[in-house]
């Protein structure tokens, strides 16, 4: 009895679970996010050739549906972008459109996803959605990298960007002109069909610097046989109105369509970005005003007009006495016995009548609050900036 006695105590021990504790815990799942937020950085080679073999969207006209860009390649298409700005203006001319080649993959681990880990510029420039990438002089060159990247990197050429710097309006520049789109139905027929997914990437340098935030998109062409929804812009709205579909997407708006865009980077570069950004919000404050950026501009007195017509519906509503008393003529003593049966309800529909009427006016109110609120917080703003920096 005292071996079977002295034995389970020290099986037990042998198979008691280790417990971890809450530091150790905390410490794995910092492993798992930073696992997680680093996954971009890196690819199974067999899943991405078994994924290139197959080519899905060889039978699927919108199989991508996102782009993820890391932080390098964006500063570099925002910086080459803005050097077109700058060298056409320097000249004494219009700012000058730029092109670059797009170095990713697709994602083994989220098929409808591309990704781009970075950017090669080129030589090419152009003006008013000309530039061109047929160009021998280009050719060469791209085939130059791409010889470079082959050599050097697992990944692949798989697109290109170029920038659009025309004049800062109400919308974005960033869509494919008729040029634009021939050059990447051209591309995507001849890389597509061989594992390698060809990307589109319009950049609006001038617009990125008024609202100090990248203004990019990112395209794929449809296939000549391939006929979108009518009315479909490349976004997946409907839109009615032709002008507006021309002015915002161009001619070639139903020939291609836009990709989500996202931007990752690791979990230590995201660390050090929320403490520059909470270190120096205060930068971005100074630097930027939103009252007057030309989209806040137009929006401004749609808003007065419709907080106006929304007030006068209320009050036509209150001046209305049957909205709230259920009709406002007169009642003799036989119509009211041979209506009693009906006053219950009518009490209550014209209770949730009055009460919609204040929801209403209560949401119209807060409506007109918030831009006054905004105005008075631009003024102080500007003034602000005014006796700071003048």
């Amino acid at each position: 009895m005292s071996s079977g006695n002295t034995s389970c105590p020290e099986d037990t021990m042998g198979e008691s679970p280790i417990i971890e504790s809450s530091e150790q815990q905390d410490e794995n799942r910092k492993q798992k996010t930073i696992s997680s937020s680093d996954a971009r950085y890196t690819f199974d080679a067999a899943k991405l050739k078994e994924l290139k073999k197959q080519s899905p969207w060889k039978n699927d006209p919108k199989y991508f549906k996102k782009v993820a860009i890391s932080p390098s390649s964006i500063t570099k298409m925002l910086a080459h972008s803005q050097t077109g700005v700058e060298k056409g203006i320097k000249k004494g001319g219009r700012p000058i459109e730029v092109m670059g080649l797009l170095a990713g993959r697709p994602d083994p681990s989220t098929p409808h996803t591309l990704v781009v880990s970075d950017v090669y510029p080129l030589s090419v420039e152009g003006f008013e959605t000309k530039v061109v990438a047929d160009d021998i002089d280009v050719m060469n060159e791209m085939i130059n990298t791409a010889e470079y990247m082959e050599g050097t990197r697992h990944e692949r050429i798989m697109g290109w960007y170029h920038s659009h710097p025309f004049d800062l309006g109400p919308h974005s520049h960033c869509f494919l002109s008729g040029t634009d789109h021939q050059t990447q139905l051209q591309w995507q027929r001849s890389e597509d069909p061989n594992g390698n997914p060809w990307l589109a990437i319009v950049v609006d340098p001038l617009r990125s610097l008024a609202k100090k935030n990248p203004e990019i998109k990112a395209f794929r062409a449809y296939p000549p046989d391939y006929s979108a929804p009518q009315n479909e812009c490349p976004d997946g709205t409907i839109v009615t109105e032709e002008k507006l579909r021309l002015e915002v997407w161009g001619k070639c708006w139903d020939r291609y369509y836009e990709l989500e865009v996202e931007y990752y980077m690791s979990n230590a570069a995201r660390n050090m970005m929320q403490v520059l950004t909470q270190n120096y919000a205060w930068m971005t404050v100074l630097g930027s005003t939103p009252m007057l950026q030309p989209e806040v501009k137009q929006e401004f007195p749609v808003k007065i007009a419709n907080a106006a017509t929304k007030m006068k519906g209320i009050e036509a509503t209150i001046d209305d006495p049957s909205s709230l008393t259920g009709g406002g003529t007169s009642e003799t003593p036989s119509s009211q016995r041979k209506d009693a049966r009906f006053s219950q309800s009518s009490g209550s529909s014209n209770v949730e009548k009055r009460s919609k009427n204040e929801v209403e006016h209560a949401k119209t109110s807060q409506a007109i609050v918030d831009i006054a609120t905004d105005q008075l917080l631009g003024n102080i703003s500007q003034s602000v900036k005014k006796n700071i920096f003048c």
